[in-house]
């Protein structure tokens, strides 16, 4: 007998599997996403400029990148450091810096009201030259209004305004008090942003303590750092603030004039557009080629407090600045060119490539900062290594509207962060973001956040029923916690892995979060049709396909994962959250009530029943549990939110008091309806017609109608219609007379 060999093995044929790609702004398509170094992603993320309250449009950004840095890294594994910077130093701080300074001293100089009404007068004059020029410091600036929402927003201060000085000298003409005293009330509070605006333009170039400057950034930071907490928007690795960063900006803007890409202008520094297309390797613009020469975006991008004086010491109007000599009111810092501060685009640059090197993986930033900002700081950043590519990926989040227009105070759908916090929770809200392709523009309307809390509700009430079905098996593993798979088992475990392959495949391509979450969705549809066909489902699986879901909801920040260092406190008896250690005494309470009730209802015992529904519906909601009476027997008790709770309770009250009205107010139409119709039985069939004022004109001897309101004389038709009518009356008015 010949020895006996192995036979041949041939491995399974390579399939084609889905790979990651994101839409890459540079290139604008989908692009197979490579980082430079292995796992290692270096990312820089634009962050805000922090002179005023996080709105609902910083929210579309920093939710969506966080959704991206999440996937990305808990997801497809990689190794992420992700550096985000803090603006502080900029043309919008520094006035608001300098107004909320003016202001506040203005209100303290305690000015009568004659001089109060003269200045609100130069206020309202000075606003409505405001929207072709402004000169501020004695210095003509570029025009910042030419938006048409600014525009009204402008025209509506200014009448407001005037309405509020006519109303203070009418009460005071009257010798009014009270009047006066409101009139004045209304006038300081309605009238605080043009009042700043115009102090500013009269005084702002007396404002010299840095530290005025300093404070406005550090309170509004801080703001913006609670607003993440609340939002569940992870802390970047590495936060760079411009203030801490100006003698790297300095020695940047060195390097770029070394290359022969930047020069000096009257103290300040401007970048060589021309001179740096020009060269082989460089190319401006690359973002929005076609915005090459967009003079409104550029001198935009400038800011605020940019003077037409320095406009026309640039070379060309494309060039832009990358360190601006102080005037008169602003924060200044030494560098070779004199006393100045840095340009906007410059710092991004500086503080990135001091972290994380010559290049960037990835790059974020709204879709608003596409061009000049992004396209800048990509010149500047290839200008300063010699580069001819700084960022590999650029990725730009979508716009956010509210309920179809753009957000502005003008239009008075201006929302803060605080404010849909006060409506919406963060998980509802970044259901919102999630049910979004993240470079799209989203609506934030009531039908999307309904939309968002459907969804939450969904996922919810899934997960506590599948606590509650497999509660028996996850303290320890025994002969009952396995039972066997028939053709429903089967099904479902199929669906469950066409669904790990469907959600692959929808992240793969550019993070796809509302393909991902309809995936889900359809999973947990399957899941309930097992669990209402099944009397005993099968725990194990169900649990494996909760913990998945629950998995990729907390890739996607939907549920908070524990932040904890080191080893667990005790590695035996229960798992420490609460839900484990509280449940076992919720079920034995549950199943009291259940045998209490029983007993209640063989015996009648109304009163005691009336107890066991008010621990159902009364104390355990307001201890965050809800317990649900199954048919048949038995209850399901469930943990959730204490809150969710009472809504329900209070809604569930309401629907049944609008059932108790309806009932009494169809009660109350039938008692009507049938006293209206034991009145028609009291009248002869003689006067029927003639109790209908306005409709006849003459009758027969009968009081049957002969002649119309106009005097015609009816139709023989007609008069055989109303004959009947007059005949059943008869019947019903004989009837009456019986009953008498």
């Amino acid at each position: 007998m010949s020895k006996r060999v192995q036979p041949q093995w041939t491995p399974h044929p390579n399939s084609k599997t889905p790979v990651l790609k994101l839409y890459n702004s540079l290139t604008r398509q989908k692009e197979v996403f490579v980082p430079q170094s292995g796992r290692r992603v270096n990312w820089y993320s634009c962050g805000p400029t922090v002179y005023d309250s996080s709105h609902m449009g910083h929210a579309r950004s920093y939710i969506t990148f966080d959704i991206l840095r999440r996937v990305l890294s808990d997801y497809f594994g990689y190794d992420i450091f992700y550096v985000m910077n803090i603006t502080d130093i900029d043309d919008k701080i520094i006035k608001r810096a300098r107004q909320h300074h003016l202001y506040e001293k203005y209100v303290l100089e305690n000015k009568s009201l004659e001089e109060i009404l003269v200045d609100a007068k130069e206020v309202c004059k000075y606003m409505c030259t405001f929207c072709n020029s402004a000169v501020r410091n004695g210095e003509e600036t570029v025009a910042k209004t030419n938006d048409s929402d600014k525009q009204k927003m402008i025209t509506k201060t200014v009448k407001r305004l005037t309405d509020c000085v006519a109303q203070l000298q009418s009460a005071l003409k009257n010798g009014d008090n009270n009047a006066t005293e409101l009139a004045l009330d209304n006038l300081i509070r309605y009238g605080k942003d043009p009042i700043s605006e115009w102090l500013d333009a009269k005084n702002g170039a007396s404002v010299t303590d840095n530290a005025i400057f300093s404070a406005l950034p550090r309170y509004f930071e801080e703001e913006f750092h609670k607003d993440m907490d609340a939002l569940n928007v992870l802390r970047p690795h590495v936060l760079t603030r411009v203030s801490e960063y100006i003698p790297e900006i300095v020695e940047y803007i060195q390097t770029i004039i070394a290359n022969g890409l930047g020069y000096e202008a009257n103290g300040s520094v401007y970048f060589d557009v021309a001179q740096f297309d020009s060269r082989e390797k460089h190319f401006y613009a690359k973002l929005v080629p076609e915005a090459y020469g967009d003079t409104n975006s550029l001198q935009e991008g400038e800011g605020d407090l940019t003077t037409i004086d320095q406009q026309n010491e640039k070379r060309s109007p494309n060039d832009f600045a990358l360190w601006k000599k102080s005037k008169a009111g602003e924060p200044a810092w030494d560098s070779p060119w004199g006393r100045g501060r840095p340009g906007w685009h410059i710092e991004c640059s500086a503080m990135a490539s001091s972290i994380c090197g010559p290049t960037l993986d990835i790059h974020t930033g709204g879709v608003d900062l596409k061009f000049p900002h992004h396209d800048n700081e990509i010149a500047q950043s290839e200008a300063y290594f010699g580069s001819r590519e700084w960022v590999k990926y650029f990725l730009h989040s979508g716009h956010l509207t509210i309920q179809g227009c753009k957000m502005s105070k003008s239009l008075k759908n201006f929302v803060t962060i605080q404010q849909a916090l006060c409506e919406y929770s963060a998980r509802q809200l970044r259901f919102a973001f999630l049910l979004h392709s993240w470079r799209d523009t989203l609506d934030y309307s009531p039908n999307t956040m309904e939309c968002a809390v459907q969804y939450e509700k969904l996922f919810n009430e899934f997960f506590l029923n599948v606590k509650d079905v497999t509660r028996n098996i996850t303290q320890s593993t025994s002969t009952k916690t396995f039972t066997k798979w028939d053709q429903q088992e089967l099904g479902l475990s199929t669906k469950f892995a066409e669904t790990k392959v469907n959600l692959h495949t929808a992240l793969c391509d550019n993070i796809d979060t509302r393909s991902a979450l309809e995936a889900l969705r359809e999973l947990i549809t399957t899941s309930n049709l097992y669990l209402r066909d099944n009397k005993q489902p099968n725990g194990v699986l169900l649990r494996d396909i909760a913990s998945y879901i629950t998995y990729i909801l907390s890739v996607f920040g939907a549920i908070n994962k524990e932040d904890t260092i080191g080893f667990p406190i005790s590695q035996t008896g229960p798992s420490g959250d609460v839900e484990s250690i509280i449940m076992p005494y919720l079920n034995i309470i549950a199943e009291f009530r259940e045998n209490v009730r029983n007993h209640a209802i063989s015996l009648k015992a109304t009163d005691i029943l009336k107890e066991c529904d008010n621990l159902r519906d009364e104390t355990f909601p307001n201890l965050g549990v809800r317990l649900e009476d199954k048919e048949g027997g038995g209850s399901a008790v469930k943990l959730v939110d204490r809150e969710t709770l009472l809504k329900e309770r209070e809604a569930k009250r309401q629907a049944e008091a609008d059932k108790s009205a309806e009932k009494e107010r169809k009660k109350l139409e039938q008692a009507a309806a049938q006293a209206a119709k034991e009145a028609q039985k009291r009248i002869p069939p003689a006067e029927m017609f003639r109790m209908e004022i306005g409709k006849y004109t003459q009758f027969d001897n009968t009081g049957l109608p002969t002649h119309d309101a106009e005097g015609k004389e009816i139709s023989k038709g007609q008069v055989k219609k109303l004959l009947k009518l007059q005949q059943a009356q008869e019947k019903r008015y004989q009837e009456f007379l019986a009953s008498q």
